[in-house]
């Protein structure tokens, strides 16, 4: 039979019409999902502090519910890839997130029932919260990147990214609305318990159109010594130089930032009597500025390079708790959020890009993102724990030393703004302005925004692909 021969072409016309079908519904179900998922991610990334508070919890408390969150989802994310080893990377997934659906549900129940510990209950679901998350994280951009075609991944993340953030930027208005409407009814518990269930049904949700998506690469080949293999990793690339001064640099400044990020809200809420939709107004006008000025950001690193807006933006974000001594307008609040915004998205985006630039030449990207995260993560506790520290002696040590301040908290901004400017005095004679290597193609390496947070940023995430194998 002749290759022209249209029978011997059939076989190949239907495995490509096959894989058209499950590729169109599996992206269609993606982009569903981003905004069904979005109903819970705008709820933990901007409610929890204020949750805590409305639970009662004390200023040594808060500093636990920023704290421990991010350290026990650290290492889970080192875990990760050895615990999705032992099943099939669909099923973990969708296991992870419907055991994340159950967690949001019962810190729901927690508002309804107001049990004595409430809130070391609460710190621990919080714990177990982003312990999915980050279990989850690793497989969902490796799934991602084996689906999506190359010559569609710019546009389907570029949209999934506005998706995600237009469901989340509306679930955290509506959400400021029931909290503000209950609350003046004398029934805030209600307000948080909508919210939270809410949440758990979108992940609920989540999980269905997880299920339903196709994996073409369902089950890792099981692997001895991975976490070994990990761990050796990150000593050798601890042993650079310029990526070890990177690494305490942007985990140091995250760790200053933890001291006082807690108590933003607590000012707020206790000190201001801001409502819980001035609060969500206040926070808005963080994320939108963020978002508006990443643009600015990534033309001025091209021109000036990321070590430029490193040093500015470092500079920049000792300032932001200090701004808030000053007046307590509403305006001017709003003012310091959009300052906030414009400092941190350039911190952000450059920091991101920096990673990439001063990484060896085809070493694993990954080994160096997971170690600075996990870094991150661990000193972002040490931090925490030390703001709560100073938050609860912060009234004695007004009585004590007779200072004149409007709020004990404000101790902690003072603290954060000295420990801030340290963290930058040390990095700058150390910093490099490393060889730009040429740009990936976005086949190779794309920028996600997977997250954000009214105080410390917008969070972004490295999608790293793989390239499809031919049949």
């Amino acid at each position: 039979m002749s290759r022209s021969d249209p029978s011997s072409q059939e076989p190949c016309q239907n495995r490509r019409a096959e894989r058209c079908s499950w590729l169109r519904l599996t992206l269609k179900r993606s982009q569903q999902e981003a905004a069904a998922s979005s109903a819970m991610t705008a709820t933990s990334d901007n409610f929890f502090n204020a949750y805590a508070i409305f639970l009662g919890a004390s200023l040594g408390q808060m500093a636990w519910v920023s704290g421990l969150p991010q350290l026990f989802g650290a290492i889970s994310q080192l875990l990760s890839v050895w615990l999705a080893s032992h099943f099939s990377r669909k099923q973990f997934i969708v296991a992870c997130a419907g055991l994340q659906a159950l967690v949001v549900m019962a810190m729901g129940a927690v508002a309804a029932f107001r049990p004595d510990e409430g809130v070391w209950i609460f710190i621990g679901l919080a714990a177990l919260y982003h312990g999915f998350i980050n279990l989850i994280q690793p497989h969902w951009r490796a799934w991602m990147g084996a689906i999506v075609p190359e010559r569609r991944r710019g546009a389907f993340f570029a949209a999934r990214t506005r998706l995600t953030m237009g469901a989340s930027l509306s679930v955290f208005f509506i959400g400021g609305g029931i909290l503000t409407l209950t609350d003046s009814a004398g029934m805030a518990w209600l307000g948080f318990s909508l919210l939270f269930s809410i949440a758990a049904m979108g992940r609920f949700v989540s999980a269905r159109l997880l299920w339903l998506m196709h994996d073409p690469e369902p089950r890792y080949p099981r692997e001895r010594g991975v976490f070994v293999r990990t761990l050796k990793n990150f000593a050798g690339a601890w042993k650079d130089k310029t990526f070890r001064h990177y690494s305490l640099f942007v985990a140091g400044m995250q760790a200053m930032v933890a001291i006082s990020a807690p108590f933003f809200a607590v000012y707020m809420l206790e000190g201001l009597k801001f409502t819980y939709l001035e609060f969500v107004f206040a926070s808005v006008a963080s994320i939108c500025t963020q978002f508006v000025t990443l643009r600015f950001w990534g033309r001025f690193s091209d021109l000036y390079g990321n070590r430029l807006v490193m040093i500015i933006t470092s500079c920049l974000i000792p300032s932001l708790p200090l701004l808030w001594l000053f007046s307590d307008n509403y305006g001017y609040i709003l003012a310091i959020q959009a300052f906030s915004g414009f400092a941190w998205s350039g911190f952000t985006l450059s920091t991101a890009n920096y990673l990439y630039d001063i990484r060896p030449f085809r070493s694993d990207f990954a080994t160096y993102a997971a170690l600075q995260a996990a870094l991150s993560a661990g000193l972002v506790f040490v931090g925490a724990m030390f703001g709560g520290l100073i938050a609860s002696h912060a009234a004695d040590f007004l009585a004590w030393s007779g200072w004149d301040l409007a709020s004990p908290i404000f101790v902690v901004f003072l603290v954060s703004t000295a420990l801030r400017t340290l963290v930058t005095a040390w990095f700058i004679p150390r910093s490099v302005e490393p060889k730009v290597r040429p740009r990936p193609q976005l086949l190779q390496l794309i920028f996600r925004i997977r997250g954000f947070n009214a105080i410390s940023g917008v969070a972004l995430d490295f999608l790293t692909v793989v390239k499809k194998r031919k049949d």
